[in-house]
């Protein structure tokens, strides 16, 4: 058996319960772009720190390997290196003495040209064509490590594994692989496991405990409020999946159709009759991030019941007016100016089906254009309009608001996602870098 820590809140009941290794997944594309562009992370990095610290606590009183998979949040090698500075500081700072296995997952754009041109990279959908030239743009591209890349880290005997970017599977069905846990079990309980406690009754109780054997997994939340059920450790195969039944990983596919789930009692949750499928060949999904231009906006609110109840109509023809007076003054068209209106439809759209009606709007005007200057231009055009606009042009001028002064905010660079590829290997670690270090 091959007992999985997976935490995300308080670890004192896991690790009494004697882990073999302690998993946890550190990043994400859910917040867009802009970090795997830059390679950055999205979060504080004192609260990384000291989070980093409790599980690296946690680890030594366990004796056992700390597993952390997309560092950074996009697993750059930039922020693989800005964890690896942070472990370096624990370390130093409580005087461990410890081996590091660092596996960075970073493609440079000409090793993912040429796989283009030797015909091994393929899309996922929906197909987006992709040219040399558009790799050659990318900041930062990715490959996402699996099973095999993360074993290989840990048979190094590190006691922590940093990885970069990985599929969130990967850190937990490693070692139950390894150790010849079955693989369907291994890969499913992977995958129910990813996000700690979300497949409980109580997900913010963070932390559950994976046991894997070799026929099937078992789900034992930590906490005592917490509960697994049938129902909640099934319902965890939709999570970011597009089918509830199968899921792609680097060397073929978990199939859950044949998967039976019982409660042991009312707590603990057993899993059996998954499938894993290996593919004729193995591939690695490819991400990547180029620069789309530079972005500047503006926050103004309509408060007046007559604009309100107006907005949509207001906002197209303020659009349409001051998108016609920027091209005429500037000579160019390489720019875009939207409107966005907050408590209407501005996550939706034209999907929006709520008719309600609120009492204000939050008009979020956003200028894009290839240069920074010429976005702050175009937002700066947009200003008096934002703020006397008139819904038509026989009636006084009206006053909005602006909640800072001045109104423009400049955001810079921004980035757009351009690789959703998969790209066939020869070996696992054909495209992957292991590294491993005496710290402290």
């Amino acid at each position: 058996m091959v007992r999985i820590l997976i935490p995300s809140g308080a670890l004192t009941a896991g690790v009494a319960a004697r882990p073999d290794l302690i998993a946890i997944d550190g990043g994400s594309t859910d917040s867009g772009p802009h970090y795997l562009g830059t390679g950055t992370s999205k979060y504080a990095r004192s609260s990384t720190k000291a989070e980093w610290r409790a599980l690296m606590a946690a680890r030594a009183r366990a004796g056992v390997p700390l597993v952390i998979g997309t560092a950074g949040t996009c697993g750059a090698d930039a922020a693989v290196d800005w964890m690896v500075e942070i472990t370096r500081e624990i370390a130093a700072e409580t005087g461990e003495q410890l081996k590091l296995a660092v596996l960075k997952s970073g493609q440079s754009a000409e090793s993912v040209a040429t796989a283009l041109e030797a015909d091994r990279i393929r899309p996922l959908p929906p197909e987006r064509p992709i040219t040399p030239d558009l790799i050659r743009a990318c900041t930062n591209i990715v490959a996402l490590a699996g099973a095999e890349q993360v074993g290989a880290a840990l048979a190094t005997g590190a006691d922590i594994v940093i990885c970069g970017r990985t599929t969130d599977t990967a850190i937990i069905s490693a070692l139950p692989l390894m150790r010849g846990c079955h693989a369907g079990a291994a890969w499913h309980g992977a995958k129910i496991g990813e996000c700690g406690a979300l497949c409980t009754t109580n997900p913010q109780t963070g932390v559950i405990q994976i046991d894997f054997d070799g026929e099937g997994f078992t789900v034992t939340p930590m906490a005592e409020t917490a509960r697994a059920t049938p129902h909640t450790v099934s319902a965890h195969m939709l999570y970011e999946n597009s089918d509830p039944f199968i899921l792609h990983e680097p060397g073929g596919h978990l199939d859950v159709t044949g998967a039976r789930y019982a409660a042991l009692d009312d707590r603990r949750v057993r899993v059996t009759g998954s499938r894993w499928v290996p593919s004729d060949r193995y591939t690695v999904k490819l991400e990547g991030a180029r620069v789309a231009g530079h972005q500047s906006v503006t926050l103004a609110l309509l408060r007046d019941p007559r604009y309100v109840a107006n907005a949509a109509q207001w906002a197209d023809d303020l659009a349409r007016r001051c998108t016609a007076k920027a091209r005429a003054r500037l000579g160019r068209d390489d720019f875009t100016i939207e409107l966005r209106l907050i408590g209407l439809n501005a996550t939706l759209g034209a999907l929006e089906t709520a008719r309600t009606a609120p009492c204000e709007i939050g008009v979020l005007a956003i200028a894009t254009a290839p240069t920074e200057a010429l976005a702050r231009e175009a937002a700066r055009m947009l200003n008096p309009y934002l703020l006397h606009h008139p819904l038509t042009e026989q009636e006084e001028l009206p006053t909005f608001a602006f909640p800072f002064s001045p109104a423009e905010m400049h955001r810079g660079r921004i980035h757009e996602f351009c690789l959703h590829h998969v790209m066939e290997l020869d070996d696992p670690m054909q495209a992957f870098r292991l590294e491993v270090f005496d710290i402290g």
